[in-house]
């Protein structure tokens, strides 16, 4: 008879990523940077555990959208202020801050509960190939 375990707060291991965004597509890395984030490909996933890695995310500023995305997806926000409603589209937010566009797509992409925030803090996006943590991402490595 096969037994499953259950993991522990405390027996969480984290793994550190290095994902670049030079010409990917920008659902398809969000997908892969929330299912890293998560912890799901891990076989010791448990979905009240956050079991998930750190995800350093690096040349934000080439990541690509298919068809006419670039000039047509927008970005919408209200400050609860009366005439507060603002948007910006996919090209003009690209431009201001690209971490933005990716830091969203991911965000969208985790559950909707009290361990989104937590997994959040965990992603690292940087907008050239310039980043602070490779040391952790080599020793990461050494041991898988």
């Amino acid at each position: 008879m096969m037994k499953s375990t259950v993991q522990k707060a405390k027996e969480v291991n984290r793994e550190w990523h290095l994902i670049d965004l030079k010409s990917q597509v920008l659902g398809r890395a969000a997908t892969d940077i929330a299912v890293k984030l998560i912890g799901k490909y891990k076989p010791t996933y448990t979905p009240n555990i956050d079991a998930g890695d750190y995800v350093v995310c690096i040349n934000a500023k080439d990541v690509a959208v298919t068809g006419t995305k670039a000039k047509n997806k927008l970005y919408q926000h209200h400050s609860m202020i009366p005439g507060g409603f603002k948007e910006i589209n996919f090209e003009d937010l690209m431009e201001k801050d690209p971490r933005k566009v990716i830091i969203h797509a991911v965000k969208g992409m985790l559950p909707k509960n009290k361990l989104r925030d937590e997994r959040m803090k965990r992603l690292k996006v940087f907008v050239d190939d310039q980043q602070p943590y490779q040391q952790q991402i080599d020793k990461s490595q050494k041991k898988a």
